[in-house]
């Protein structure tokens, strides 16, 4: 009898979510990484992951914001020039969708909804990613991009976002 009510009284206890991480969020450049802009903390709900923004002197206006393949901001050479964060790969797209899509489609599972940045460079709007999983964090970056993002690869590729500006790796 004892057994039977310690097992009716574990099932009713709520699960356990997953901690909060915090990462970091520096600008980049051709240089490498720069400085600290703030941070985002990811936190679970049951409707997908949440991104909270606490970040300072960005450009205004809406940018593009992905989670990248590598947990590495470092600057790589391409094409006989450094570019600003290459070292974070691409978008990160374990199903091999190949193609830039919505937050809650069937593109990269990276593709986040666009970051708003208000008038005084100040993001702080969360953004619901419908699809992650905390798990799917670990060893990735987190990319704030120049531009901003229409999720299509058309007219421009990868939503028209344009340069990487700030990252972060988890």
């Amino acid at each position: 009898m004892k057994t039977k009510l310690f097992f009716c009284l574990l099932s009713a206890l709520p699960l356990v979510a997953a901690a909060d991480i915090t990462i970091t969020m520096n600008q980049v450049s051709e240089a490498g990484v720069g400085a600290k802009l703030g941070q985002v903390v990811v936190s679970e709900s049951k409707y997908g992951l949440v991104f909270t923004p606490a970040l300072t002197g960005l450009t205004p206006g809406s940018h593009g914001f992905h989670v990248h393949q590598n947990a590495d901001c470092s600057s790589k050479e391409k094409d006989g020039k450094m570019v600003p964060a290459l070292a974070a790969g691409g978008h990160y797209d374990p199903e091999n969708s190949n193609h830039h899509g919505t937050p809650w489609g069937d593109g990269h599972m990276g593709d986040l909804p666009a970051l708003y940045v208000d008038g005084s460079g100040n993001a702080t709007q969360p953004v619901l990613a419908p699809r992650l999983k905390m798990a799917d964090l670990k060893g990735r970056s987190l990319m704030i991009h120049e531009g901003g993002d229409n999720h299509s690869d058309h007219p421009a590729v990868l939503g028209g976002g344009g340069a990487r500006m700030v990252c972060g790796a988890s």
